[in-house]
């Protein structure tokens, strides 16, 4: 033993943490240590010799290159899937194939969605590929296995895809899933469709928690990975909240900037961006109170701009089912100040004085620049609205705070467990890589699946035909659908019978809040009713549109340019 020990960056070090000393090399003789150095030895800025003959240690092998194929359908999948490659290790080399379902993502949204990635997928957003049938996308994989693939789809094609690689691709590259956006609370089907994936990547430690809870409850255990959501990343690239420089400033307090401020390059912030979304709230008559709200705001500010930013155009899919569209709920005499409008969230929040929505993922992307928001809760708090994650976050709101322009900030105390973990926490690509070093070892073990029901071949084809619909045109997925529709007919009659008789249990629902209601949240002094001069937009559980009143506080005076009231905080 020489009593040398070897630091990471490959030089010796002695016992004791001295440096030991380099062994130079020159082609008339050596010098060791620091003895006199030959004449004419070409030297570079740090002294060290450049005629390539220096005894050097063996250097740390470089990663072995990985190819990472991404497997996306709809919007908000493609858009997770191919951010969240984007962040993978430089060594990873990242593709990305778009399936070919009823509710596959058009180009438009595709390129949408592509915009924003790292060097390796920003070809995408120009060229977005073209959906390619299971079939045959499964034959490309046959044909040059990767290291790991990335299912990011829906529930039903997920499993379809997992089901697929597992059985007819081989060697088997690893198998990465995961859910895009908020995920909180965990829902059983998210992790029953996806439980034989190999890796299930989530967004926050909450998440984490709430999942392999829920699915050790159900008799599985799934191996849960964190990854910052790619959009909770701060235009530096990090996962940690501007400090000082976003609209919103810093910590959870301050005034937003007003219109006429500037945002990323120079652009004007004048946009009360609404983010849209379509099934939350689901019912119409709460959707037209929406629009109410959104009317009376434009009215009231008209130095701003007032966008509702959709993800979908008409004849467009989304991932959830939109019913009741907005725009189509807008009416015809609208201010003009009023907008719709598409595109990728980045670039409205470039132009954004605020951020609002009732649960939107966007929210988080509002965070990570620093620009104020508001989730909006005069439908309550519940498991539907996807809203409970925002509970205490400084960001809660309702209509009359956006009627008079207050929004939020968020709440220090709130960031860790939600979203804003630091980077290091981080473990989803690490684990995907040791996964991979396992695939090569030949030690990858499959994963049980939560689904318990049999059928076989049959069954295999009825998911087929439920996750693909009129694209499967096999015929045993006809026969399924011919044998499987009155069961599953026959299934929900006896559901439905089972809740007449035990009916299920009521959601919780927790009552409105208001950034009113913070402590020193309002300037005339928290929890002010409506009588002391507020405007009572929402109404306790009646559906009535935004009427100001005499006394209401005009935050905005017609013509002129005024700033948002950004809610302070406990915190």
């Amino acid at each position: 033993m020489s009593g040398y020990s070897t630091h990471s960056s490959g030089r010796r070090t002695r016992p004791d943490g001295e440096a030991a000393p380099r062994r130079r090399v020159n082609a008339d003789h050596a010098t060791d240590g620091d003895g006199p150095t030959p004449a004419g030895d070409a030297r570079d800025a740090r002294g060290a010799p450049q005629d390539g003959r220096e005894a050097r240690l063996p250097s740390v092998p470089s990663p072995r290159r990985r190819r990472v194929v991404g497997l996306v359908d709809t919007d908000s999948f493609a858009k997770w899937g191919a951010h969240l490659l984007a962040t993978a290790p430089a060594h990873w080399t990242p593709e990305l194939l778009v399936v070919d379902t009823p509710r596959s993502a058009s180009a438009g949204q595709l390129r949408a969605a592509f915009q924003g990635l790292d060097a390796r997928l920003a070809h995408l957003a120009a060229a977005p590929p073209r959906p390619v049938p299971v079939g045959a996308l499964i034959a490309r994989l046959r044909a040059n296995p990767p290291d790991a693939v990335l299912v990011a789809c829906i529930g039903p094609v997920a499993e379809l895809l997992i089901d697929e690689v597992l059985r007819r691709v081989h060697p088997r590259p690893v198998l990465v899933t995961g859910l895009p956006g908020i995920s909180f609370p965990a829902k059983w089907k998210g992790v029953f469709f996806r439980a034989r994936a190999d890796l299930f990547v989530l967004h926050s430690h909450r998440e984490v928690r709430a999942y392999r809870d829920l699915a050790r409850a159900g008799g599985i255990d799934p191996a849960f990975a964190l990854a910052t959501l790619p959009f909770a990343r701060s235009p530096r690239g990090t996962s940690v909240v501007p400090d000082a420089d976003g609209p919103g400033g810093a910590g959870g307090t301050g005034a937003a900037g007003g219109a006429g401020d500037t945002g990323v390059g120079g652009t004007r912030r004048d946009a009360v961006v609404f983010a849209a979304q379509p099934s939350v709230p689901a019912d119409l008559e709460d959707r037209r109170r929406v629009v109410g709200w959104l009317l009376e705001t434009a009215r009231r500010h008209p130095e701003w701009r007032v966008v509702v930013k959709v993800r979908a155009t008409a004849g467009e899919h989304q991932t959830h089912r939109e019913q009741y569209p907005y725009p189509e709920l807008l009416p015809d005499d609208r201010p003009g100040n009023l907008v719709v409008e598409s595109g990728p969230m980045a670039r409205h929040l470039d132009r954004a004085v605020a951020l609002v929505t009732i649960s939107s993922t966007a929210v988080l992307e509002a965070v990570a620049r620093g620009i104020p928001a508001l989730t909006l809760t005069d439908f309550g708090v519940s498991r539907s609205l996807i809203n409970e994650v925002f509970v205490d976050s400084g960001l809660e709101g309702d209509a009359t705070d956006l009627v008079d322009g207050r929004f939020g900030t968020v709440r220090p105390g709130w960031l860790h467990d939600n979203h804003f973990h630091p980077p290091g926490d981080d473990d989803w690509a690490d684990r995907a890589e040791a996964l991979m070093a396992a695939r090569e070892a030949g030690r990858l073990v499959d994963r049980p699946a939560a689904r318990r029901s049999r059928g076989g071949a049959l069954r295999r084809a009825w998911e087929r035909r439920n996750a693909l619909g009129p694209a499967d045109r096999s015929v045993a997925g006809l026969v399924a659908l011919l044998v499987g529709t009155p069961v599953r007919a026959a299934k929900r009659i006896v559901r439905r019978v089972r809740r007449t008789v035990v009916p299920p249990s009521v959601p919780v629902v927790l009552p409105p809040r208001s950034q009113r209601d913070l402590p020193g949240g309002d300037a005339r002094g928290p929890g002010r009713s409506p009588a002391d001069g507020a405007t009572d937009v929402a109404g306790a559980g009646r559906a009535s549109r935004p009427v100001p009143a005499d006394g209401a506080t005009d935050v905005a005076e017609p013509g002129r340019a005024s700033r948002p009231v950004v809610g302070r905080t406990a915190d």
